[in-house]
C-alpha cells in the first residue's frame, strides 16, 4: 500500500484534487466525513459535545446543528481545543481502522488520507506517510471562494483561515505542492503528473514489498 497525505487549507481546492485521485483510482478517505460520522446521534462524542457546548446544538432529529457550532469555535481558540479533543480521539481510530481495511482489501492500494489537520495527524503519529502533497492558494483567492461559493462575509472566511496552520507550517511538510491558483485544467494536469509518479513509486515498493528486486 503507498500511502498519501492530502491537505491544504480551506477553499484551496484539496476536495477537488482529492476527487481527481479517486477518479484515477486511488482509495480516499475523507478525515472530514470521519469527522461527522463520529458525531451521529448515539455517538459518545455528540453526547460530549452537547454537555461541553449546551443541549441547544442538537437539531430536534438528533443531528449535530454543525453551523452554530462552527461559529463558536471558529472564534474561540479555547473553545475549539475542547471540540478537538472531543472529536479527535475517534478520528483518529476511525482513521487507523480504514487505512487498515483499505490495505487488507488491495496490499497495493494507493490511498490518499485527505486531512485538514495534517501537521497534526502526523505529529500525533496518527499514520506513516510516504507523500505528503500540499495544495495551495493564496488568502486572498481563498477568501474569495468562501464569500462566492459559501456565502460567507469576508470576516468569516478570514477567521476560518486564521483558525487553521498556516500556509508556511503546511508548506514545510510538503513533498508535492499542487498549486491551485489557476484554472481548473492547469490543476488537473498537476494532478495527473502526480499520480503517474505515485503508481510508479507504488509499483517499485511493491517489488521491493514482494522481494523482488526493481530493475
Amino acid at each position: 500500500m503507498y500511502l498519501i497525505g492530502l491537505t491544504g487549507g480551506i477553499a484551496s481546492g484539496k476536495s477537488t484534487v482529492a476527487q481527481r485521485l479517486a477518479e484515477l483510482g486511488a482509495v480516499v478517505i475523507d478525515a472530514d466525513r470521519l469527522a461527522r460520522e463520529v458525531v451521529e446521534p448515539g455517538t459518545p462524542a455528540l453526547a460530549a459535545i452537547a454537555k461541553e457546548f449546551g443541549a441547544d446544538l442538537l437539531q430536534p432529529d438528533g443531528n449535530l446543528n454543525r453551523p452554530a457550532l462552527g461559529a463558536i469555535i471558529f472564534t474561540d481558540p479555547v473553545r475549539r481545543e475542547r471540540l478537538n479533543a472531543i472529536t479527535h480521539p475517534a478520528v483518529r481510530q476511525l482513521t487507523r481502522d480504514r487505512v487498515a481495511a483499505a490495505a487488507a482489501a488491495d496490499p497495493h492500494a494507493i490511498v490518499v488520507y485527505d486531512v485538514p489537520l495534517l501537521a497534526e495527524a502526523k505529529a500525533g503519529g496518527l499514520v506513516t506517510f510516504d507523500l505528503i502533497v500540499v495544495v495551495q492558494a493564496d488568502a486572498d483567492t481563498r477568501i474569495q471562494r468562501m464569500v462566492d461559493l459559501r456565502g460567507l462575509t469576508r470576516e468569516e472566511a478570514t477567521h476560518r483561515i486564521s483558525s487553521q496552520a498556516s500556509d508556511a507550517e503546511r508548506l514545510a511538510l510538503a513533498d508535492v505542492v499542487i498549486d491551485n491558483t489557476g484554472g481548473l485544467d492547469a490543476t488537473l494536469l498537476q494532478v495527473d503528473a502526480l499520480w503517474e509518479r505515485v503508481r510508479t513509486a507504488e509499483t517499485d515498493l511493491g517489488r521491493v514489498s514482494d522481494g523482488i528486486r526493481s530493475p
